[in-house]
């Protein structure tokens, strides 16, 4: 069984988020493996409201542990999972995904944007992802919309446009000294952290199933089921409902060694399901080389509280990529791939 990898969120200098440093992260702009060929402001579209979705994380996954002669390392030496989701309320639905997209890059260690050895750990101003290609200066997704006054940054749509004039380019528009050294966290992002990780280490200990609903029903009789030990009550306040659910005493019993985890990462293992239904048992198979997916990550409820925001709500969001990690036709384009949405049951309203 993979061992799993714990992410948590840490605040860090932003240079160490740069592209040129094959960063993992939450928030703020996305920070492209390749940079051509990215994901397209129309595939980038929520399916429910047709607005732009925005990045919520990242994570750089090599494949390290293959045979370092096959096409699969070869392809693979950089590679980056992109999450991206709507942040408008209203499609929020409960076990879909109509408002998730996930995106996968892989590139060969000798490629056109980095160089051959790894990154220096210093600032580097002479690295500019705008030498690749045109980013929206709101959402920082591939761009092909103009400013017509000032003629330097570009936007994915005209909603974006609106919101970063108003977000202050309209004081700097003409002035291009302080455009060149702009760099905007638009309100429609989350707000920006690296995604640090650790190995989950959990010394073997029987769950008691039984104690554990009578634990339940002992703070449903004091009016405490809200505040479940070790979980806030942000995180789980909308799930109450549902905690007899035997899986969902099982995934708070697992959370609560490392209550703060906001991404479980295990590559070919299986997920923590935090519900007894809806299962994944029918996972598509990749679409460009039609081998089977594999799940690789999974989003925590957590993230959510920890990026304090308060108009979405999900129980865990699960990240099937190709188990191959396919180029498909081209070694620089993105790749989509599947997510799957659980939420916790409300069999028991």
């Amino acid at each position: 069984m993979p061992c799993v990898e714990l992410g948590f969120l840490e605040e860090c200098e932003s240079w160490k988020l740069e592209s040129r440093m094959f960063p993992s992260k939450v928030g703020g702009k996305p920070a492209w493996l390749s940079l051509k060929t990215l994901p397209s402001a129309e595939q980038l579209k929520c399916n429910k409201c047709n607005c732009t979705m925005v990045f919520l994380c990242q994570i750089y996954a090599p494949y390290e542990d293959c045979d370092e002669n096959t096409d699969i390392w070869i392809n693979n030496f950089h590679r980056t999972v992109y999450v991206f989701i709507c942040r408008n309320s209203n499609c929020n639905d409960r076990n879909t995904t109509e408002n998730i997209a996930v995106f996968r890059n892989n590139i060969p260690r000798m490629n056109d944007f980095y160089s051959y050895d790894p990154p220096e750990e210093k600032p580097d101003t002479t690295f500019d992802v705008r030498k690749f290609t045109s980013l929206c200066n709101a959402c920082g997704i591939s761009a092909e919309k103009r400013c017509s006054k000032c003629k330097i940054v570009f936007y994915c749509t005209r909603e974006h446009q609106v919101i970063d004039w108003k977000n202050g380019h309209k004081g700097i528009c003409l002035n291009q000294s302080e455009l060149n050294n702009a760099e905007t966290l638009s309100q429609i992002l989350f707000s920006e952290w690296e995604l640090i990780t650790e190995t989950e280490r959990i010394e073997n200990e029987e769950f008691d199933e039984a104690k554990e609903l009578q634990k339940f029903e002992e703070l449903k009789i004091q009016g405490k089921t809200g505040t479940l030990e070790n979980v806030s009550e942000y995180e789980l306040n909308n799930h109450a409902s549902s905690e007899k659910d035997k899986v969902f005493l099982k995934f708070k019993k697992q959370i609560s060694y490392y209550p703060e985890q906001v991404v479980r990462y295990s590559r070919g293992g299986n997920p923590l399901l935090i519900a007894k239904e809806p299962l994944p048992t029918s996972i598509p198979d990749c679409e460009l080389c039609g081998g089977h997916r594999q799940f690789e990550f999974q989003i925590m409820p957590q993230m959510l509280s920890e990026l304090k925001e308060q108009n979405l709500d999900f129980g865990v969001i699960l990240i099937y990529t190709c188990t191959s990690s396919c180029v498909g036709n081209s070694v620089n384009s993105y790749k989509k791939e599947f997510a799957f949405r659980q939420d916790v049951s409300l069999s028991d309203n």
